[in-house]
């Protein structure tokens, strides 16, 4: 839908501004022949600098801070272009529609001045549409995070019949089963932290993603117990990440779906492998698990909605500032997740 809205509105905005040239300035002088190569020599260089500057370098240098290198990019590209456009029209357009214009010298600071103004301004124009474009998208989504944390909420609420009864019921069972039973006492401090950070730690904006480990660990032994000696899974941090944060739940549907698509369809000893890393910029988690059968498939009817759903919130919480793979292979399964370090 909205390539569709770009495509028709850069052909009605190019097509109105090539009338312009052609029958706006014609219609002055009475020469429509002339104008209208002159409209055909105007249109390529603004059309080429206006996509450049909105969809190349706002993008790739303004947006990501580097507004130096935007700037100087800005002026040499639009100085190249109009000194291309002025050699082709002095020499090649001037001497056989308009001949009186080689009474101009071939550097006029006037008339690069008039031609810088002129391209801005219709550049200008062009980013306008985009503008107000990326506001609306940003005023909806701020609008769907905001549903969504409330129906979240309503969830939380709803499921929260008697939650610390049961929260600490487990801890009194816990008490008595490590008097008897070690191991039943260690499923059910899993267990209870397991709750303790739904209960507690889920409706954060953002949560420790130390914290968010722990929590995959505690629902990762209850899996363990589960599969028993059939899985086999290894959480691996390869640098410090005690300062950065993460939104809450976000990795539990892949985990889920690990064992679910992974671990549960497999007859043969499966792995889980996550692997947690960091630069300057960026924190990575990679998520993988070996599987049988057809991943894609899987990944289809299965998985779907999981992932789904973690992309939809990744696009809310982190617009532009996340990169999300799944990479399949003939027996395996791997997510990596890339997101962006707030400064």
């Amino acid at each position: 839908m909205k390539l569709n809205n770009d495509i028709a509105f850069n052909g009605v905005f190019w097509l109105l501004y090539f009338l312009y040239q052609w029958l706006g300035l014609a219609s002055l002088y009475g020469d429509y022949n002339s104008y209208f190569i002159n409209a055909c020599m105007a249109l390529p260089v603004s059309l080429i600098f206006s996509i450049l500057v909105v969809h190349v370098l706002f993008r790739h240098y303004y947006q990501k801070k580097r507004k130096v290198m935007f700037g100087l990019l800005l002026i040499l590209s639009s100085a190249l272009l109009l000194l291309i456009r002025r050699y082709f029209n002095y020499y090649i357009i001037y001497p056989r529609y308009f001949p009186m214009a080689l009474n101009m010298p071939l550097f006029s600071p006037g008339k690069f001045l008039v031609d810088f103004v002129n391209l801005y301004a219709i550049t200008g124009l062009y980013a306008l549409y985009y503008s107000i474009q990326n506001w609306y998208q940003e005023r909806h989504q701020v609008q769907e995070l905001l549903q969504q944390r409330t129906l979240a909420e309503l969830d939380v609420l709803k499921s929260q019949v008697q939650p610390h009864f049961v929260f600490n019921t487990l801890n009194n069972i816990y008490g008595t089963a490590l008097k008897s039973s070690p191991e039943t006492a260690a499923l059910i401090a899993h267990l209870s932290g397991f709750l303790n950070y739904n209960l507690y730690d889920a409706s954060k904006d953002t949560i420790a993603l130390t914290e968010e480990i722990d929590y995959l660990k505690h629902y990762i032994e209850l899996q363990k117990n589960r599969y028993g000696s059939r899985v086999d899974v290894a959480v691996n941090v390869f640098d410090k990440i005690d300062d950065l944060k993460l939104a809450p739940l976000l990795l539990l549907p892949v985990i889920e779906n690990c064992f679910k698509h992974g671990v549960a369809d497999s007859i043969e000893k499966s792995w889980v492998r996550i692997d947690i890393s960091r630069n300057a910029d960026q924190f990575l988690i990679m998520i993988e698990n070996s599987c049988d059968g057809n991943v894609k498939q899987l990944t289809q009817n299965k998985g779907g909605i999981g992932l789904m759903n973690v992309r939809k919130r990744l696009a809310l919480i982190y617009p532009d500032k996340h990169e999300l793979k799944v990479i399949e292979g003939p027996n395996s399964y791997l997510v990596v997740l890339k997101i962006q370090i707030e400064k």
